[in-house]
């Protein structure tokens, strides 16, 4: 683990991390790339979970520097096509992790299968690969994003909500209609221009290839 880690996991999650004091190499999404829209649901009760999530104290997104850099170059890519970028999750510190996985295994609480997972079953979704012990996200430098229309904020159809989980999430999925395919595929080319990595079960999640953080997995808050 890089010296930065260790000064994080050490230092930050004593005291916490506050809005001006994030760990060297990360900052606010909404400081370096104001234009682009943030929804994150984490922080509330919109989600799978149905409650806030473990460190999400604030609605904020925070990511590596490189990679919030590379979600700006993608933002301007599309504008010309009057489209722009919505963010629902970046970095995803540990604790929230557990989180997930103490829900996951918690099999009585279905309260959110309608919504989230109505065709797997909820002992299915560690085998499956939508619940895992560690998340990219904690190293900083994955997102989870959709495309929005510039004019109306409303976001594009993609054939199907984000954190769905469901093989229609697959971004080939042959499930969906063709103008969501579509988006998906723009979204998709638009990022791996920036030098992100789609993820295969999830249209919506991309990787920076070259993450400054590749080995290292967070927990400061989000606050």
């Amino acid at each position: 683990m890089t010296r930065v880690a260790v000064a994080c996991l050490v230092g930050c999650l004593a005291a916490g991390v506050s809005s001006a004091e994030l760990p060297p190499g990360f900052v606010d999404l909404a400081v370096e790339a104001p234009t682009i829209r943030i929804d994150v649901r984490y922080a509330g009760t919109e989600n799978f979970l149905g409650r806030p999530v473990d460190g999400y104290q604030r609605p904020r997104v925070i990511l590596t520097v490189p990679a919030a850099r590379a979600l700006a170059r993608a933002q301007a890519a599309l504008a010309p096509f009057g489209l722009g970028l919505l963010v629902y999750d970046g970095y995803r510190p540990q604790r929230a992790v557990d989180h997930f996985v103490r829900w996951g295994r918690d099999l009585a609480d279905q309260a959110t299968k309608p919504e989230y997972y109505p065709e797997v079953d909820k002992a299915r979704l560690f085998a499956e690969g939508y619940i895992a012990e560690r998340s990219g996200h904690s190293r900083g430098s994955t997102v989870d994003l959709t495309m929005v229309d510039l004019g109306t904020g409303e976001p594009l159809d993609m054939g199907g909500p984000w954190d769905f989980f469901d093989p229609r999430s697959w971004p080939q999925s042959s499930a969906v209609p063709a103008a969501a395919r579509a988006h998906r595929l723009l979204l998709r080319t638009v990022l791996v221009a920036e030098g992100f990595r789609p993820y295969e079960q999830e249209w919506w999640h991309f990787t920076l290839e070259n993450e400054p953080f590749p080995t290292d997995y967070f927990d400061f808050p989000i606050d």
